[in-house]
Parts: C-alpha cells; sequence; structure tokens
C-alpha cells in the first residue's frame, strides 16, 4: 500500500502494508494503481497555483509545498491569517492538508507533519519542536529504534544531551536535521523558478471574468513596473504574463523584446499579439483570483533622444517589427542573415536571432575593394550544380562549360581563389577536397561563380567542375 484515505486509515490500515492483508480486512477496499508520474504532475501544478501566495515556493517531498513566505505575509494580514488562507484556498479545490509557519523550512516542516503548532514566533522554534516526537526526524526506522530503547522519545531529549555522542553513534546526518527543526541552523529553500526582476500583481476580491478587459488591468500593472525598472536605470527584455485561475489552473503568457523597453502600450500591444496567436485560447473559466505581471529579465537602459537624423528612429522601428513578428510567430522563427567567421563560402552565412543583441551578432559582410566587382555571388546554389567543362589546361580555367544542355562560351575569367576545407570539420573517411574558384562572363555577359574540386594529381587524377552561383 503506498498512500490511504482517511476511511482507509480509520480502517486499521498502514501504508506498506500488503494489498492480500488490507483486504482480508476490508474485502470491499476500492484499489487503484500508483502512478507516481501523475503525482510529480499534479504537485507541479500545485506548486504553480501557490506562486500566487509567494513567488518562492519548492516541492517538499513526497505530498508537500515549501512556501518562502519572507515579504509576503504582511499582504494578508500576517503569518497566522496567510496559513489560513492558502488552507482555504485549496480546500476549495478539494485539498485537505496540514500547514505550520516557522523560521526555517524543516522547522516549518516539522511542525506542520508530527506537531499541533499553527505558526511558531521567528526565534521560537526550539520552544515549539521540543515537544516532537522523535519520529520528525523522519531517521531511518534503526535509528529511530534504536532511540527509543535509550528512553530519547522527543526531540528535547536530543537537544539535552551531547551532540558529539549523538553524531558518533547516529550519525551526522539525524543531528543536522535536529538542529535544523530547533531552528538553530537554516537551509534556505530552492525555487521551481527564479526570482523576476521586477513583479507586480493585482488580486480580485471577486473572480475577474470580462476578457475584453483584461487589457485594462494590465495596463497599469506594466506601467507599475515599468515605473520601477526606470528608478533603477533599466529596461525590461523578457515578461510574462501569469494568470491564476479560481479552479485551480494557472496560464503564463510570456513575450520579449529585441531591445531594453519602457513603453507601456508597445508592450501591451506585444501582449496582445501573443495572445491572440495562442492554439489554446486565454479562458478565464471560473474567473481569475490573481493576475501577476512579471519582468524576468532587464538590462541597462539610459535616457536617449532621437536626434534630427532619421537613423534612430528607423532602429526603432526594426526592432519593433522584429518584436512584434516573434510575439505572433515565436522568436525562434523570426531570424536574419549574418556573416560567419570562416573563409569557406559554404559556412560563410548563419541564421540568427534578428533581436539578438549587437554584442552577440557576427562580424558584418565583407565589402569589396572601390570600383571592384564583388567577390562572392548574391545568389548560391545547395548543392553546387555539376557542369562539363573544357580548359586549356588541367589546372587552368575553363574555355567554355554546359550547364542545363546549354553551352557558354567563356569571354573573361579570373582566377583561381584557392580555397582549402577546414580540417577540424573533416569527418573521418569523409575529407573534402580543396577547391579553385573563378569567376567567369560568357560572350552574353552573364557572369558565374564555378569551381573545380581537387587538386590535379596530388588529390585527384580527374578533378570535377561545380557551378556555384550566379552574380547579379
Amino acid at each position: 500500500m503506498d498512500a490511504l484515505d482517511r476511511k482507509a486509515i480509520a480502517l486499521g490500515l498502514t501504508r506498506g502494508m500488503t494489498l492480500a492483508d488490507a483486504r482480508a480486512r476490508a474485502p470491499h477496499l476500492a484499489v487503484a494503481q500508483a502512478d507516481a508520474e501523475a503525482d510529480e504532475r499534479l504537485m507541479l501544478r500545485l506548486a504553480a497555483f501557490c506562486e500566487q501566495f509567494t513567488p518562492l515556493v519548492a516541492l517538499d517531498p513526497p505530498c508537500g509545498l515549501m512556501l518562502d513566505a519572507t515579504g509576503c505575509a504582511h499582504l494578508f494580514g500576517g503569518d497566522a491569517a496567510m496559513r489560513t488562507y492558502v488552507l482555504r484556498t485549496m480546500a476549495r479545490l478539494s485539498f485537505s492538508g496540514r500547514a505550520a509557519v516557522a523560521g526555517t523550512p524543516d522547522a516549518a516542516r516539522a511542525l506542520a507533519r508530527f506537531g499541533e503548532t499553527a505558526v511558531a514566533p521567528p526565534g521560537e522554534e526550539e520552544v515549539f519542536a521540543r515537544p516532537l516526537s522523535i519520529t520528525a526526524l523522519e531517521a531511518p526506522r534503526e535509528t529511530s529504534v534504536a532511540l527509543t530503547r535509550a528512553g530519547l522519545t522527543t526531540l528535547g531529549d536530543l537537544a539535552d544531551r551531547s551532540s558529539a555522542a549523538l553524531t558518533a553513534r547516529f550519525g551526522d546526518e539525524t543531528m543536522r536535521r535536529l538542529t535544523r527543526i530547533l531552528g538553530r541552523e537554516d537551509a534556505r529553500i530552492t525555487p521551481l523558478r527564479a526570482l523576476p526582476e521586477c513583479m507586480v500583481e493585482r488580486r480580485f476580491a471577486e473572480p475577474f471574468l470580462d476578457l475584453s478587459a483584461i487589457e485594462n488591468v494590465l495596463r497599469p500593472l506594466i506601467a507599475e513596473a515599468t515605473g520601477i525598472l526606470e528608478k533603477r536605470g533599466q529596461g525590461g527584455r523578457a515578461f510574462e504574463a501569469r494568470f491564476f485561475r479560481a479552479d485551480g489552473a494557472v496560464r503564463a503568457l510570456c513575450f520579449e523584446t529585441g531591445a531594453p523597453s519602457r513603453h507601456v502600450e508597445a508592450l501591451l500591444r506585444l501582449f496582445r499579439l501573443k495572445a491572440d496567436s495562442l492554439a489554446d485560447p486565454l479562458d478565464p473559466g471560473y474567473g481569475f483570483d490573481v493576475i501577476r505581471f512579471c519582468v524576468l529579465r532587464a538590462e541597462t537602459l539610459a535616457q536617449s533622444q532621437i536626434g534630427f537624423e532619421r537613423q534612430d528612429a528607423q532602429d526603432g522601428d526594426f526592432a519593433d517589427l522584429v518584436d512584434r513578428l516573434a510575439a505572433r510567430f515565436g522568436r525562434e522563427r523570426v531570424l536574419r542573415f549574418a556573416a560567419h567567421e570562416t573563409h569557406d563560402p559554404m559556412r560563410a552565412a548563419a541564421y540568427v536571432d534578428a533581436a539578438a543583441s549587437p554584442s552577440s551578432r557576427p562580424s558584418s559582410w565583407g565589402k569589396p575593394e572601390p570600383g571592384e566587382p564583388p567577390l562572392r555571388p548574391l545568389f548560391l546554389f545547395d548543392p553546387p550544380q555539376p557542369i562539363e567543362t573544357m580548359a586549356e589546361t588541367p589546372d587552368g580555367p575553363p574555355m567554355h562549360f554546359k550547364w542545363r544542355r546549354v553551352r557558354h562560351l567563356i569571354a573573361r575569367a579570373e582566377g583561381p581563389e584557392r580555397i582549402a576545407p577546414e580540417w577540424w570539420r573533416n569527418a573521418a573517411g569523409a575529407r573534402r577536397r580543396t577547391r579553385d574558384y573563378y569567376r567567369l562572363e560568357d560572350r552574353e555577359g552573364r557572369r558565374f561563380w564555378v569551381f573545380r574540386e581537387g587538386l590535379y594529381e596530388s588529390e585527384t587524377a580527374d578533378p570535377r567542375w561545380f557551378l556555384h552561383g550566379l552574380f547579379a
């Protein structure tokens, strides 16, 4: 038996009992297969729901949650009022539980699971924890049996004994657990989500149902958050609107900007685009209890003024366009071409985030010398197209070539530009050959970029020719 409800416990059943023994005591026992993964998913959903009380929520296995209420309890009228509110809210979702408030996570867990104290004032954890049974240590069974046989039945009995002797007999972990429950040592929780840079929220006395007026709620929240960022000299790059429904469901809409921003209407427009692009539309259900707006990532944003030149405004228009496209289609789908640090023409261009900051962008495209034609064509074939050629010498430029059943007579040729493969990228048995590139112009004025693959005699006895690109 992995878990029991209250009726089963009242019948005298216990965890760990075999199913045969349980059925012998209760023949009509209803049994369901345990699903640890489903239990974990449920706890994660409850943890997300509890983020409306505090952003610092962690799982407390096997079936508990740990909430760090530091700086949040006063919003609910104090520690006792917050505890009552949390339990009442969970009961509304048909979950029953026990809760305690203490200065350390281990003390709160022990009081909630094994005690009757609701709130232990800061610094007084030991007073309320001393009467607890040694089962609050949750030590291995053999340790609990040994402590009981030694006449140590409460945590107070252990606390009065020499820590060195107890450590030597029962190990460091047992004594560390004891000192944390007594409040002598603190260990902070690790929340499931990192704390946002800035967070504002609005709570409703009655569940909020009017989805058409949701922007009227978000606008002042965004304005408040951007006001906080302005005082810090920062602007937001990543934002999240979080909606806590009365039935326990939590919806989150995240969006980003290409540059730090504090523009309320622009952020509201991005939220609108993100909401419109959802495959599963935002549904208030029985209503939202809390709506929260978070700034997940912020960067320095200095005050700037657009001058008489248009360039600054154009940059702003481009960034706004990228943000709107990313909000609708996803940032991973809004890309641009950028130069890549390599001499290999097959790798000279790469897709990068269109909103990447200048420091993370690859170097710009190289420019030809004044009056010189471009070294690379605008149009490249992938893969290069094979062609039939005729050259005066094996390592010279072609006199003519045939491509797509059309013969081109060469009027001018320039090259070769020898490009060796990047040896560190060549897999074993798949080594690429050296390429000699030529810029060709036929008698009709069409210009081509061709290459011969493989050095004559040193790499191959029969080099092959390919058309790699077309010049404009």
